[in-house]
C-alpha cells in the first residue's frame, strides 16, 4: 500500500570518546562466595600489576566492605583489565565519573 509519504532512513550512532579530561574511571571488584582470597590476590597481581601486599589488602577490603576500587585510570587502560578479571571469574565493573 503506497501512502505517498516518503520516510528518510536515519541511523543514530553512539561514539564513545574520552574527550573530557576530567573523566576518571574506577575498576571495582565485588565480593562473592566463590573465589578464594588466594585466587583474588593472584588475579590482582597478574592483571592489575599490584604487589602481593597491595593485592592482599584489596582482597580484604573486597571481602569486608563488599567491593573495592582496585585501579583508577582511563577507560582504555581499565577495560582490558576488567575483561581479564571477569574471564577469571571475578565480579568486576568500571564506573566513570566527572571530577570538578
Amino acid at each position: 500500500m503506497n501512502t505517498g509519504i516518503k520516510f528518510d532512513e536515519q541511523e543514530d550512532v553512539l561514539v564513545e570518546d574520552e574527550i573530557n579530561t576530567n573523566l576518571t574511571s574506577q575498576l571495582i571488584v565485588y565480593n562473592d562466595d566463590y573465589n578464594t582470597f588466594d585466587w583474588v590476590i593472584q588475579c590482582l597481581m597478574e592483571v592489575c600489576d599490584h604487589t602481593h601486599e597491595q593485592s592482599e589488602q584489596l582482597s580484604i577490603l573486597v571481602h569486608f566492605k563488599g567491593k573495592a576500587t582496585v585501579k583508577t585510570g582511563s577507560m582504555t587502560l581499565l577495560k582490558p583489565m576488567k575483561d581479564a578479571l571477569v574471564e577469571r571469574g571475578l565480579s568486576a565493573v568500571i564506573e566513570s565519573m566527572v571530577e570538578d
